[in-house]
């Protein structure tokens, strides 16, 4: 890949040319040394990725992410000297398409291929979701319209109401952009709302828990990481916090899987929706949010082929219009909106079933 640096400390930007020499495939094609240079370098030569820092002066990482999103979009990787102690202005980066988060990988310690392993798996899933990017997904086929269709209204309608009786979930999935729009749709919802809500956003679980905090700081509902075997409770919201898929793995419990290895992010949307569609008794609404590439687009079909309603982000309103596009383009969505209204159609949707 086509590699940009941001980063103003001499030190670090030598550490990742180090490490970026390990692997030949990697070419460094330009260093900034702050937010500033990095806009007018990236609008004169676009690279595959960009390895954001976030502290620096006249511009810092999250501006610069901002500013290249909306001009010239392309990968961002934030690298920085502590994910932990910035993650504040990791999820504010990520809300504007920044797709994941590293430490600065070390200088001089160790083997140099095992000190950088972390730092160039995180290469690797933005290379697979760059491929991936221009993929077309294909569409899937169209329902068959049920037989007797007049005739079944009495058995839909007692079918929706016992699945009401058995609890209530809204499944969202998001990734680039993610941390933004699911604070301006977690701050929509009413503190008495009537259903769980889980959501699976592509976020490194090292710092899993640090984004359930920022955005419980959000919203009005209780946020935190799901654990195994939890049962999803009305009112509360539960984010995925491992590298694991969390999925349902019985109709009222949930659990987390190493199964199936062959996704390019971890946790996968696509798993978890596709757990809810086959598991849940319930009634639910599928979301799917802002990010790179297609995930999630095949579980939000499979939601709405079950008769669950489903909803994908617009383009407007998404930092990465990935994910809600395929969702689009395979029909997979009952409504695309803008993230503000989202919240209001959710409540909407479930006053609907009552």
């Amino acid at each position: 890949m086509r590699i940009g640096i941001v980063n103003d400390t001499p030190f670090a930007v030598e550490a990742l040319l180090r490490t970026i020499a390990l692997k030949p495939e990697h070419e460094v094609v330009w260093a900034a040394v702050n937010g500033a240079e990095a806009v007018k370098a990236c609008a004169k030569l676009t690279p595959d990725i960009i390895l954001m820092d976030l502290i620096m002066p006249v511009m810092d990482g999250v501006e610069a992410t901002r500013q290249i999103m909306s001009k010239t979009p392309c990968a961002i990787l934030i690298v920085t000297s502590s994910v932990g102690a910035n993650s504040a202005q990791v999820f504010e980066a990520m809300g504007h398409g920044a797709l994941d988060a590293v430490n600065t990988p070390p200088l001089g310690v160790g083997d140099p291929l095992v000190s950088a392993a972390g730092f160039f798996q995180k290469l690797e899933t933005v290379g697979k979701l760059i491929r991936d990017k221009a993929a077309t997904p294909a569409p899937a086929p169209a329902r068959p319209a049920a037989a007797g269709a007049e005739a079944s209204k009495p058995q839909a309608a007692a079918a929706a109401a016992l699945r009401a009786k058995r609890g209530r979930m809204v499944a969202i999935g998001a990734s680039a952009g993610g941390p933004t729009a699911l604070s301006i749709l977690l701050r929509g919802l009413p503190k008495d709302f009537p259903a769980a809500v889980i959501v699976v956003q592509h976020v490194d679980e090292h710092f899993a828990s640090g984004m359930a905090d920022w955005l419980a700081g959000h919203c009005a509902l209780p946020v935190r990481i799901a654990q195994e075997n939890e049962a999803p409770r009305a009112g509360t919201v539960l984010l995925a916090g491992t590298a694991d898929h969390l999925k349902l793995k019985a109709h009222d419990k949930l659990g987390y899987s190493a199964e199936p290895k062959d996704h390019a992010y971890r946790p996968s949307v696509d798993v978890f929706f596709q757990s809810v569609s086959e598991v849940w008794q319930g009634e639910a609404v599928g979301v799917l949010l802002t990010g790179m590439g297609k995930d999630g687009a095949v579980g939000l079909k499979a939601l709405r082929n079950k008769g669950y309603h489903t909803i994908a982000q617009d383009r407007d309103s998404s930092a990465v219009y990935g994910m809600p596009k395929a969702a689009a383009t395979m029909d997979a969505a009952v409504d695309i909106m803008p993230v503000n209204r989202i919240a209001a159609k959710l409540v909407q949707v479930l006053a609907a079933k009552n």
